[in-house]
């Protein structure tokens, strides 16, 4: 599949590949070959890795 455009996550790189779940377009560092997903939907489907806006933005209080 071509691809063209900038990564719609980071905004500064071209983009490589399109995410099977959201089809959002992402450049390597954003794409989890592994799972065919973007970092976004690949946090969403494992738990335990963080998206990149989750982590920063953490409520330590709700506990």
């Amino acid at each position: 599949m071509s691809v063209s455009g900038l990564c719609q996550i980071c905004e500064s790189r071209q983009a490589q590949e399109r995410c099977a779940n959201c089809g959002t377009l992402a450049c390597g560092q954003h794409y989890e070959d592994g799972k065919g997903l973007c970092v976004e939907c690949a946090g969403q489907a494992d738990p335990t890795q963080p998206s990149p806006s989750e982590s920063e933005d953490v409520d330590i209080n709700r506990l």
